[in-house]
């Protein structure tokens, strides 16, 4: 009770002072206000018991209750979780350290904690995830387990839908995101998945509240790390048996971020109040660090590239999925029904070999149009953009954990829109296009400076000849169609001197034109270099048909 006053001195039964050491109270305080007052003695949830034997573990005066010690117990056998294999109905093959992530979630089950896995990016926080999923929905039907909730950012509710899709593909996931989401009495009957996104979450949360849900799990949890946020407080208020948060910077500025995602994941653990905001934790003596660590290791884990190396091939791709917002969807639809309209009395006019200027003229604009309207129309430069809104947060994760990025796109105009975003949240950068003169100062300066983390480069002047191993992230902000070309672009960082793994990401925009030759690119390569290059003797294979699905 002194400690929660701010006093050192407490009055003793024959009415003289006690003075509380500083060095004892620097080291218990924390903990201390952690529990609640019951008479001569402090009261903690099970769920504490590993902070409490972080503190109390050279403290031989303190005693504990039988619970206490039998839930010590347990939670000192935290190393030897079981790797699980995956479910009957998951499509696909775990790799090593996957297994033992799904392991390290059935524990937490078993213990009804909530957790955080904190993997580096590139390490299939997903793919593990949705192995979990999997398992629950084959016990669902004996059980009667109600649904789980997944929130994440409007940017990757696509690729949720596609990789459950992809991995598992009996999971039911109910897409609850946008003017379309059900508005029934039960309205998530029937389904194993509810995906949400955390804009939904914030105007729904009255009635997500309703539902008790088998999993509430926050992906990019980081959205959270604001205790006072609507955001953070919606999430708290949703009912769930079991939850868990992904995110690659569980920790971005300072200790008071850990408070909001673990109230989230254990109510109470750390207090009523956000403790680890306050002075004393916001910069913590190394000591109280390692405690701190121990105590929250059940919670909290974590693996590196570096860690789990050995087990990756040396290039990792995936694609990544955005939906164009409202005003960018309309001009590509609006762009897209003139040219399928131009086209058609083109083509029937003159036939489709002299249309092939046309041609090249739309598929240009409709990539534009995929990309930012900005590469349109100057005007609209401010205007949103689902592919930046997407790179974004990435980046900011990747250099947070001091990786290196490049950034390839063939529109210089669409990097200089990023250079402006960039700059707006003073994320610093090197550029490289075919007017730099001083190219390989910049390629030196990327390769020795630890303070240079990114590189934005467009195709044409960096597709061949630069050798920038520094980094192990590449994105493909528009992705070039002809697989060769892309490889060139990777291969910048994929080369001989590399010694990790290297994750490339390529963006493409849903239900345009850049998907429509994802489609075409595995037997139409002619065809695909033909966008890219807009070199007419290419579009010699280009048929009538594949036209019609390009502009579909």
């Amino acid at each position: 009770a002194a400690l929660r006053r701010g006093e050192r001195f407490i009055a003793l039964g024959d009415g003289s002072l006690g003075v509380l050491p500083e060095e004892w109270v620097k080291k218990i305080a924390p903990i201390a206000r952690l529990g609640e007052v019951e008479g001569d003695h402090l009261r903690f949830q099970s769920a504490q018991a590993a902070l409490l034997d972080a503190w109390l573990a050279e403290e031989p005066e303190a005693t504990f209750d039988e619970a206490f010690v039998r839930a010590r117990e347990r939670l000192r056998g935290f190393a030897g979780i079981a790797p699980v294999e995956e479910p009957a109905g998951f499509s696909g093959e775990l790799r090593a350290y996957q297994k033992a992530g799904v392991g390290w979630l059935h524990y937490l089950r078993d213990f009804r904690f909530g957790g955080c896995l904190a993997d580096d990016m590139g390490l299939g926080k997903t793919v593990q995830v949705l192995a979990l999923l999997e398992a629950r929905r084959t016990r669902r039907a004996a059980e009667g387990l109600p649904p789980s909730l997944l929130v994440v950012p409007r940017s990757l509710v696509f690729n949720w839908l596609a990789e459950a899709a992809r991995f598992t593909p009996e999971l039911r996931v109910l897409d609850h995101t946008g003017t379309g989401r059900t508005k029934r009495k039960d309205p998530f009957a029937g389904c194993d998945l509810v995906l949400t996104t955390y804009g939904t979450l914030r105007r729904d949360v009255a009635a997500l509240r309703e539902t008790e849900f088998d999993y509430l799990i926050l992906d990019e949890a980081q959205a959270i790390k604001n205790a006072d946020s609507q955001t953070a407080k919606a999430a708290r208020l949703l009912r769930g048996r079991h939850r868990l948060a992904l995110t690659g910077t569980p920790i971005e500025n300072h200790l008071g971020e850990l408070w909001s995602l673990l109230e989230f994941l254990n109510p109470g653990l750390l207090g009523a109040s956000p403790l680890l905001a306050t002075e004393e934790l916001r910069n913590p003596d190394p000591e109280t660090l390692e405690r701190l660590a121990r105590g929250l290791r059940p919670f909290l884990l974590r693996r590196t590239k570096e860690q789990v190396a050995p087990e990756l091939p040396p290039k990792v791709e995936q694609t990544l999925f955005c939906e164009l917002p409202g005003k960018q969807r309309r001009l590509y639809d609006e762009l897209r029904d003139h040219y399928r309209a131009a086209l058609g009395a083109r083509i029937g006019a003159q036939g489709l070999g002299r249309s092939k200027i046309l041609v090249i003229e739309a598929l240009l604009r409709l990539r534009q149009a995929a990309c930012h309207p900005g590469l349109l129309d100057k005007g609209r430069a401010a205007e949103p953009c689902a592919k930046l809104d997407l790179l974004l947060p990435q980046l900011q994760e990747v250099l947070a954990e001091g990786h290196k990025a490049l950034v390839f796109s063939q529109f210089t105009s669409f990097l200089a829109l990023l250079r402006e975003r960039l700059e707006r949240e003073k994320l610093p950068y090197l550029y490289l296009d075919g007017a730099t003169r001083d190219r390989q100062a910049r390629v030196e300066a990327f390769q020795s400076d630890p303070d240079t983390k990114l590189f934005l480069i467009s195709l044409k002047a960096g597709g061949l000849g630069l050798n920038l191993t520094a980094a192990d992230y590449v994105y493909l902000l528009d992705p070039w169609w002809n697989p060769a070309v892309e490889s060139q672009a990777i291969d910048r960082t994929h080369r001989i001197g590399q010694t990790r793994p290297v994750f490339a990401c390529r963006i493409v925009a849903r239900d345009t034109v850049e998907e429509k030759i994802l489609e075409l690119q595995k037997t139409k390569r002619d065809l695909a270099d033909a966008v890219i290059q807009a070199d007419q003797s290419l579009l010699a294979g280009l048929t009538r048909e594949d036209l019609e699905l390009l502009l579909s």
